[in-house]
């Protein structure tokens, strides 16, 4: 989830481009065909979002075919392909570092494969069209070289857990010492720039405020780019103690002003902001961007009817999701045992389906199994459970929380009512609470804000959330 949706598809496919580094040559059939050389473009859909898949297959010396994968809309290029067979016009492709493959039939008259992508249990339809060029993302906001602000590559250590993180410093050219934030990410393995479909947000986010005369520090979450770690085996919990890494290292860089240090937060990282801010004295100010006021399992229930809604399911579908969901979690919550509660899920699951879905499933338990596994991580295990309210009530320092009145991930009327409530229940009276009309979980000005949507969109973050933010940070940090 970013609040990203965890799609095991998504998640894979990325880790696989940030874990990885291995040459894609590899050795394929010797009896390549002409025809099959080429860019080959086609579209996965997945619960409503729909992922471009290109294969850039060419024939290297000696007659043998190498290939790479990208997978545009997740911002994931070059992904080694194992193996490439192509045999009597049948095409299969295996890319092991995202546990995938593709089996395909290539049609010469209409110069199509026709076949399905295979991951982790689920067998997904792809038919391939060869394209002349790779596609290109228009993001107009990306900022572009070379900046009007000083950019510094830095590492630092997160002492106690022995985890080297690494990101991006960039301070304005003038006026030391500045005012700070750390832009922390959504859930999933994040890069620095929090890049997602194309866009890039903590990346104009800190432009932006850079050029306001606010330092800016973003950096990669554990196991991704230069950090190390790993994401999958850690919690909300040890990012916030990454974030702490983070304060102390503004704390020891002699242009940063130490007593106005702030925090943003983004989905997950709304989460984490508040776990930092009410147990340090060296933040001055959180701000969170669809962070959320509800538990875990709160926002699921109400993420999972949203989406689902939104791509025409019924309201008796819904009833069915929701008493599937609640047993799952039940059991998550019941069974400390991951591999009981693995069991006991699929037993669930395929209790909670009519005779034609059982039949259709009934050779498939393995891959229920797979599918079910990403569920007893000890990330989605503490997020299930954890209430940000207890802590959000323990936050004195300044605080804004902002939402997209079209977030289908957060729904921005129960978290806002939610935070707002937290906030004056303990007693913060300095926090501002604002519901942005027309934008979604990405800040993006949306129609739907379905998921769907988010990679079509070209603007990247409104310009009017950058200037909220700002704005209210420079109103902060001015005495």
């Amino acid at each position: 989830m970013k609040f990203k949706i965890i799609f095991t598809l998504i998640i894979l496919l990325i880790l696989a481009i940030n874990s990885y580094s291995v040459n894609s040559n590899f050795q394929i059939n010797q009896n390549a065909e002409k025809g099959i050389e080429g860019i080959w473009q086609g579209t996965l859909k997945i619960s409503g979002i729909e992922l471009r898949i290109l294969f850039k297959i060419k024939k290297e010396e000696g007659g043998t075919l190498s290939a790479k994968m990208d997978s545009p809309d997740q911002s994931a290029k070059d992904i080694p392909v194992s193996e490439v067979v192509f045999e009597n016009d049948s095409l299969r492709i295996e890319v092991k570092v995202a546990m995938g493959k593709y089996l395909g039939s290539f049609n010469k008259e209409k110069n199509t494969i026709t076949g399905n992508w295979y991951q982790s249990g689920m067998t997904l339809p792809l038919e391939l069209k060869q394209v002349e060029k790779e596609p290109e993302m228009i993001r107009p906001q990306t900022p572009k070289k070379p900046y009007s602000y000083n950019e510094e590559e830095v590492e630092y250590l997160n002492e106690k857990a022995g985890i080297k993180l690494a990101g991006t410093l960039t301070t304005p050219k003038s006026g030391a010492p500045f005012p700070a934030v750390i832009l922390i990410t959504g859930s999933g393995a994040q890069n620095r720039d929090e890049e997602i479909f194309g866009h890039r947000p903590f990346l104009v986010l800190a432009d932006y405020l850079t050029m306001q005369g606010i330092a800016v520090l973003r950096v990669d979450d554990r196991g991704v780019g230069g950090s190390g770690g790993s994401v999958s085996k850690s919690t909300t919990a040890d990012f916030a103690a990454d974030v702490r890494s983070g304060i102390n290292f503004l704390k020891s860089r002699e242009k940063i002003d130490s007593t106005k240090i702030g925090l943003i937060g983004h989905s997950e990282g709304g989460i984490v902001a508040p776990m930092v801010a009410a147990n340090s004295d060296d933040v001055s100010f959180i701000v969170l961007m669809a962070g959320s006021g509800l538990t875990g399992e709160e926002i699921l229930y109400l993420q999972g009817a949203l989406i689902a809604r939104a791509n025409g399911a019924n309201e008796e579908t819904l009833a069915k999701n929701r008493a599937r969901q609640e047993k799952l979690y039940l059991i998550l919550k019941q069974e400390t045992d991951n591999l009981k509660a693995i069991q006991k899920m699929k037993q669930a699951s395929l209790e909670s389906l009519d005779e034609a879905e059982k039949e259709k499933l009934a050779n498939q338990g393995s891959k229920i199994e797979v599918q079910l596994k990403p569920l007893t991580s000890k990330w989605f295990r503490f997020f299930l459970t954890y209430d940000p309210e207890i802590v959000l009530k323990k936050v004195t320092c300044p605080v804004l929380a902002i939402n997209g009145e079209k977030d289908l991930q957060v729904p921005p009327k129960e978290n806002l009512t939610a935070i707002e409530e937290a906030l004056k229940s303990g007693g913060n009276q300095n926090y501002s609470i604002k519901e942005l009309p027309g934008l979604n979980h990405l800040f993006q000005t949306a129609k739907t804000g379905a998921v769907k949507e988010y990679a079509k969109i070209e603007e990247t973050i409104s310009p009017t959330v950058l200037k909220v933010i700002g704005d209210w940070i420079l109103e902060i940090v001015k005495n």
